[in-house]
């Protein structure tokens, strides 16, 4: 396990995140996890025990963000990779009225995203070769406000995540995006067509990206529920 290195994924609950998870404990890494109590999270836990640690999940709140890397820090002293669903409903309040719910993932996603960089950071500075995927859904990558508004970090989580980078590399830290495509600022001028992903199948691709530390890869999904299941 010479290759073996050591992750956090957030929005680790179910879909994508769970997906994650589960890819990379089966890669050999180490894995911290940040979900909801959940039956899947506890099996992986008992059949992969010390190589799976489980964390905080509402990661929305600085308090429980700040407790997740303290213990990070304490069992592991670096970490090699961020993995930041930033697409996940890990967040959403139980009694959230259907009116509010698009807005409330785009914001509790970027407040939990800010929180989880900001708190890693010394971690991440101190692994080898170290790396952020940040992975937004065609929610959470919604724009905030007024359509017509210029982007900013302020109203458009995929552009703070790219006001991040400088700071990142500043740091030897990779940076790569996957976020749906977005008119304003396209990544590709080829089109991307939706896909019928699953958890699993899209988790096997963004894995295996991983060593090739892209700056933006997109992600256009046909069932967003697969990936970022809504509450029920």
């Amino acid at each position: 396990m010479n290759n073996s290195r050591s992750f956090w994924v957030t929005g680790a609950t179910n879909g994508l995140g769970l997906a994650l998870v589960s890819g990379l404990l089966e890669q050999g890494h180490r894995v911290a996890a940040s979900g909801m109590q959940s039956q899947e999270l506890t099996a992986l836990a008992s059949h992969y025990r010390e190589r799976l640690l489980l964390l905080p999940g509402q990661l929305h709140d600085s308090s429980q963000a700040q407790a997740a890397v303290t213990q990070l820090q304490a069992a592991w002293g670096s970490l090699d990779g961020l993995l930041i669903n930033a697409g996940t409903c890990d967040y959403l309040a139980d009694d959230l009225p259907d009116t509010d719910l698009f807005q409330s993932i785009v914001t509790s996603n970027l407040q939990a995203s800010a929180n989880c960089l900001a708190a890693a950071l010394p971690l991440l500075a101190k692994g080898d070769a170290a790396q952020v995927m940040a992975i937004l859904s065609r929610y959470s990558a919604m724009q905030l406000y007024e359509p017509n508004q210029p982007l900013s970090g302020f109203n458009s989580p995929p552009h703070w995540f790219r006001e991040q980078r400088q700071v990142l590399q500043d740091l030897g830290i990779d940076l790569t995006l996957v976020a749906p495509q977005s008119l304003k600022a396209p990544v590709t001028l080829a089109q991307a067509v939706p896909e019928q992903w699953t958890a699993q199948t899209a988790a096997q691709v963004l894995l295996a990206s991983l060593p090739k530390r892209e700056p933006e890869l997109v992600l256009e999904a046909l069932s967003l529920n697969s990936l970022w299941p809504l509450p029920r």
